[in-house]
């Protein structure tokens, strides 16, 4: 008993250093420790297998989402030499649509993890837009009708087994996604909760009434006893269980990615934008207040909901970014790691005329066809590797403008940086491309793990950890601008882009 009370005191008498972020990506898990600096003190990271049972099918083992989280977690821990009772908080940042199903009583999930690029439910959402559902469900979420999305990956599982949906009636099954997952599990099946930026990806929730949506679970047939209370992306919302790391610690930061890198990149302004260069490409805008109904296919969602108060944003996606790179290196072979792809694109002066549109799932915004395949156009006898890799690169800036030129339009802004992060943003040949295609700056923090920051930030703000956003802007810290070369033929790349994907759609009709 009296060890029992030497650690408790030990505990409240511990000086909070650290930041925990999970950051659940689409690959691989990931644990990261941050100071009071914002400085990345240990990164541990686990890959996780992915699973293609069918073409246009992408699926992950929950429970390995799960055992390589905790891994991770323990690792961090153990290769820092902290004590865990020095940890402040946790902030859990994660893939955002994917889907996971699990038995209430056994913790078990029901079937795969339904990954955010499949693409099985494509004839779904055809049935939806002909049954002239398009309206309603942007009025309501604010989003397209794309399989991209939750909701009818959780239709797909509960209509394909009879016994599933009699279960999820008698409200025996729960709904994730990837954060209320990890936090059912973290809390030993206590907590089964989200925050409304990833909630509002769901199809299923109103993200003007903040809340799960009964006339879209009706035209789903999703009932509302699986899905997660929705709590602030900024609160001390439940505690992990002393059994994982021998002390609780509050969970008090959750947030989808994409909506944890604009926090993170301090894009907390109205007219802030910011884009994620991971295995796809995220763009998104600070909207402030006013939820903006996009009149240009981008969509309109929830960036974070702190002391009660929502805060909008425009986002347009990239289904194939990284991904693309990781394509060349395993499937063609043409590089043997991904950062090869910037030497081998600077063996050639251009792009040799190629023009790569990279839908290796299909093109999401502004275009959102699901049907559509990737093409090179432009091979000749002179194609070499470099020409391939430099427009590799070029298709991923490209992409990005698409989405920023209509993203612009709808809210009326005219931005002035692009501030940018994740694994693709160290490469420099592709900032400068960015930066010439939009002409405009292009800025990299000195920190581009903006993802797992931004969900460190919203923790340590909960908690009092850092006092006020006037904190955080003291942290955030320039690393290198990029600026428009005017040499740069930009007029002819994007006028060639813009020629081949129309007639490549045109195709697709």
């Amino acid at each position: 008993m009296e060890g029992f009370f030497l650690n408790c005191i030990k505990s409240f008498q511990m000086v909070k250093k650290y930041i925990l972020s999970i950051d659940a990506g689409t690959t691989s898990s990931r644990a990261i420790l941050f100071n009071k600096k914002a400085e990345v003190i240990e990164i541990a990271q686990y890959e996780f297998n992915q699973f293609f049972p069918k073409e246009g099918w992408v699926e992950h083992d929950a429970i390995e989402i799960w055992n390589t989280q905790l891994k991770a977690i323990k690792d961090v821990i153990s290769k820092s030499k902290i004590d865990p009772n020095e940890i402040d908080s946790i902030g859990i940042t994660n893939q955002r649509e994917t889907t996971i199903i699990w038995d209430k009583r056994t913790g078990k999930p029901v079937y795969n993890a339904i990954v955010w690029q499949d693409r099985r439910t494509a004839s779904f959402c055809d049935e939806l837009i002909e049954k002239n559902k398009t309206s309603l469900i942007q009025q309501n979420t604010g989003l397209v009708i794309d399989a991209y999305f939750s909701g009818t990956k959780i239709k797909w599982i509960l209509d394909n087994n009879q016994e599933l949906r009699e279960k999820a009636n008698d409200n025996k099954l729960l709904f994730g996604t990837v954060d209320t997952w990890l936090i059912w599990n973290l809390t030993n099946g206590k907590s089964h909760i989200t925050d409304p930026s990833n909630a509002s990806r769901t199809l299923l929730y109103n993200i003007k009434d903040d809340k799960w949506d009964k006339e879209l679970l009706e035209l789903f047939g999703v009932p509302e006893n699986i899905l997660p209370k929705v709590v602030d992306s900024s609160s001390v919302s439940t505690n992990i269980d002393k059994e994982i790391l021998g002390v609780e610690i509050p969970i008090s930061g959750i947030a989808g990615d994409q909506q944890a890198a604009l926090f993170g990149q301090l894009c907390i302004n109205e007219g802030d934008i910011k884009n994620t260069y991971g295995t796809g490409c995220f763009c998104m805008m600070n909207t402030g207040k006013n939820f903006v109904m996009s009149k240009n296919k981008m969509l309109s969602t929830i960036a974070w909901r702190i002391n009660g108060e929502i805060t909008y944003a425009l986002e347009g996606s990239v289904f194939v970014a990284g991904a693309l790179i990781q394509w060349l290196r395993d499937q063609l072979g043409i590089i043997k790691s991904s950062p090869e792809v910037e030497e081998l694109a600077k063996t050639v002066n251009d792009n040799g005329g190629l023009t790569f549109v990279p839908a290796l799932s299909g093109l999401a915004a502004p275009y959102w066809d699901p049907y559509v395949q990737g093409t090179i156009f432009g091979i000749t006898r002179g194609t070499e590797n470099g020409h391939i890799a430099r427009a590799a690169l070029e298709s991923i800036a490209l992409r990005t403008r698409d989405i920023v030129v209509e993203m612009e339009k709808d809210a009326g802004i005219k931005f002035k940086d692009l501030k940018v992060d994740g694994g693709a943003s160290n490469n420099n040949l592709l900032m400068q491309i960015q930066s010439n295609l939009l002409s405009t700056n292009v800025v990299r923090p000195k920190t581009t793990e903006t993802t797992a920051l931004g969900v460190a930030f919203l923790a340590g703000l909960a908690t009092g950890f850092w006092k006020d956003i006037s904190d955080l802007k003291k942290l955030w810290i320039e690393d290198m601008s990029f600026h428009p070369d005017t040499s740069f033929n930009s007029n002819d790349i994007i006028k060639l882009w813009q020629n081949r994907i129309n007639r490549l759609l045109k195709v697709n009709e």
